[in-house]
């Protein structure tokens, strides 16, 4: 994913107002080898693209004054009430350098699995991204958690999740990360109350 960006050589509080009620939003790339950059980017243009999944976990393409950057999403801050993005962070990449970052967990197969079709249990998700170590090129749009296999009362762990080529996940494998909470009342109670 590409977005375009401008130079901005203004900087403090009253200069990022003037650019927000423009149109434009600040924002800085910093990492690398280089100095932090300022820059400025239509407030549409990144609005729309923070709205996709993939423009937070991929490596993006900054272009800036005809030149082409490889840079990584690490914040954006957003106004408390209004559709209104007010800054974002971009991390440069170094292709032999490995990143530490956030990726989104697309969970499969619940609705056949036997915790749902035989128990009628509800998956719950503990959570929805997980940390990931890897090199700019193995970096994933997102992780894929197969639960099909999962039983009413069990849990899946990280440690259960295959990681992609490449791919390592920091800090402890017992994480939970799904579970198949029984509903009060299901399949159970409904072999009793027809007894």
């Amino acid at each position: 994913m590409q977005f375009n960006a401008t130079s901005r050589s203004v900087q403090g509080s009253s200069a990022s107002r003037r650019l927000r009620r423009a149109g434009r939003v600040p924002a800085i790339v910093y990492g690398g080898d280089a100095a932090p950059l300022s820059v400025e980017l239509d407030h549409n243009e990144i609005y729309h693209a923070l709205r996709k999944e993939e423009f937070h976990s991929s490596i993006l393409s900054m272009q800036l004054e005809g030149k082409s950057s490889q840079v990584l999403l690490r914040a954006v801050q957003w106004h408390p009430y209004k559709q209104q993005v007010l800054h974002v962070d971009f991390q440069r990449v170094a292709a032999g350098q490995a990143l530490h970052t956030k990726v989104p967990l697309h969970f499969v197969n619940a609705e056949a699995s036997p915790a749902v079709k035989l128990s009628g249990a509800i998956i719950n998700h503990v959570l929805t991204e997980v940390e990931v170590t890897c090199l700019p090129n193995d970096l994933p749009q997102f992780i894929e958690v197969d639960l099909g296999n999962i039983i009413a009362g069990a849990s899946i762990h990280l440690a259960d999740v295959k990681a992609p080529k490449g791919v390592t996940f920091p800090g402890a494998s017992d994480i939970v990360i799904a579970t198949a909470i029984a509903k009060p009342g299901g399949a159970a109670a409904e072999e009793t109350a027809a007894e």
